[in-house]
C-alpha cells in the first residue's frame, strides 16, 4: 500500500506540475501578445504547446522515476525509454520555435517591405532551410539516441552517422534522381530562380507556386488544380515566370475585324475604358493594327496592369468590352462569314 502511495504522489504530482508548468508559460506568452499586439512572435510560439508539455512531462518523469523506488528488473530501459523521449521532444521543441520565430520575422518583414519579389525569396529559403533541418535533426536525433542510450543498439546508430560519409557513394548508384532535386531544391532557395508565391507557366499550364519541398514542386493552376513536378525540372527545361523582375505585366486583346472597322475611334473608346479601370496601372497601353489579310485585320490592343491577376482580369475586360462597342455602334466592323452572305433559306434544299 505504501508502494501505490509513493507511486501515486510521485507520478500524480510530476504530471500536475508539468500541466501547470505548460499552462503558466501558455499564459505568459497570452499576455505577451495582448501587451503587443504588433508582435506576431508570442502568438504564434503559441504552437509549441504539445512538444513543451510533451518534453516537460518526459523530463520530470525521468527525474522522478527513480524517487517512485519501483526497483523492476525493466528499470535501465524505462528510463533509456524516457531518455529518448526527453531527447525527441526537445528536437521537435526547438523545431516548432525556430518555426515560430521565422514566420514572425517574415510576416514583420513583409509589412514593412515594399519590394514583394524579396518577401518570397525569404519565404522559399525560411521553406527549405526548415525542411533541411527538420530532416537533418531527425536522422541525427535518432542516430544519437540509439548511440548513446541503448547499447545494445550502438552498432545501428553508428552505422547511421556513418552513412553520412557513403551517402554520395550510395546514392551516386541508386538515388541520382533525389540528389538532383535536392540540389535542384538548394538552388532554386538561393539562385532566386522561382520562389513560393510566383505566377509561372510551366506545361502549358499559367498557375502561382503554391509550395516547393526538398524533392518536388507544386503549382496552384487558375482553376484550383495542382501541377506537382521534380524541382529539377525547373533546372533542366524552360519555362516562364511572370513575376521575376517585378509583379507588373502588360496584357494584349487580339481582336479580328472587317477592313471597315474605324481604328482611331476604337483606340479613343479603349483609352476612355482603361482611364476608369481599376486594373490598369496607368503605365502604358495602345491599340494598332498587326496584320492585314484579304478577309479582315488583326487588332491588337496592349494595356498594363499591376500584377498577372489584374492583367488577366483587365484583358478578359477589354475584350468584352471593345466587342459590346464595335457591336452597338459599328456592327459592320465585325467579321461576317462570306458563306453565308445571300444565303437564301426559302431556295435551301429539303432533306
Amino acid at each position: 500500500m505504501e508502494n501505490v502511495i509513493r507511486l501515486l504522489i510521485v507520478f500524480g504530482g510530476t504530471l500536475v506540475v508539468t500541466i501547470a508548468l505548460g499552462w503558466g508559460i501558455d499564459r505568459g506568452l497570452r499576455y505577451w501578445s495582448a501587451r503587443h499586439p504588433k508582435t506576431t512572435i508570442p502568438g504564434l510560439l503559441r504552437r509549441i504547446q504539445l512538444p513543451l508539455q510533451l518534453f516537460l512531462g518526459f523530463a520530470a518523469l525521468r527525474i522522478t522515476y527513480p524517487l517512485a523506488d519501483l526497483e523492476l528488473r525493466q528499470d535501465t530501459v524505462i528510463l533509456s525509454v524516457l531518455a529518448t523521449m526527453v531527447t525527441m521532444s526537445a528536437v521537435w521543441l526547438v523545431v516548432r520555435i525556430a518555426d515560430a520565430v521565422a514566420d514572425g520575422l517574415l510576416n514583420s518583414y513583409s509589412r514593412r517591405a515594399r519590394d514583394p519579389r524579396r518577401v518570397r525569396q525569404l519565404n522559399t529559403q525560411f521553406t527549405l532551410i526548415r525542411r533541411i533541418t527538420s530532416t537533418v535533426l531527425a536522422v541525427a536525433t535518432a542516430a544519437i539516441a540509439m548511440l548513446i542510450l541503448f547499447p545494445g543498439l550502438r552498432v545501428l546508430g553508428t552505422s547511421l552517422l556513418a552513412s553520412a560519409g557513403i551517402i554520395g557513394i550510395i546514392a551516386g548508384v541508386a538515388a541520382q534522381s533525389t540528389l538532383s532535386n535536392l540540389m535542384a531544391g538548394l538552388q532554386i532557395a538561393f539562385g532566386d530562380s522561382v520562389k513560393i508565391g510566383d505566377t509561372v507557366v510551366v506545361e502549358g499550364e499559367m498557375g502561382t507556386v503554391e509550395e516547393i519541398t526538398l524533392s518536388f514542386l507544386t503549382v496552384r493552376i487558375w482553376d484550383d488544380r495542382r501541377l506537382t513536378m521534380p524541382v529539377s525540372y525547373f533546372n533542366s527545361k524552360p519555362y516562364e515566370n511572370w513575376s521575376r523582375g517585378g509583379p507588373e505585366l502588360t496584357g494584349t486583346v487580339f481582336l479580328y475585324l472587317d477592313h471597315s472597322t474605324p481604328v482611331s475611334a476604337l483606340r479613343k473608346h479603349l483609352y476612355r475604358y482603361l482611364s476608369d479601370h481599376p486594373d490598369w496601372d496607368g503605365r502604358s497601353w495602345n491599340l494598332l493594327v498587326t496584320d492585314s489579310t484579304p478577309t479582315g485585320i488583326e487588332v491588337r490592343a496592349s494595356m498594363t496592369g499591376r500584377d498577372s491577376d489584374a492583367v488577366w482580369s483587365l484583358r478578359c475586360a477589354v475584350r468584352e468590352e471593345l466587342i459590346s462597342w464595335l457591336n452597338e455602334q459599328h456592327p459592320e466592323a465585325l467579321p461576317r462569314l462570306a458563306a453565308l452572305e445571300g444565303f437564301d433559306k426559302e431556295k435551301a434544299p429539303v432533306r
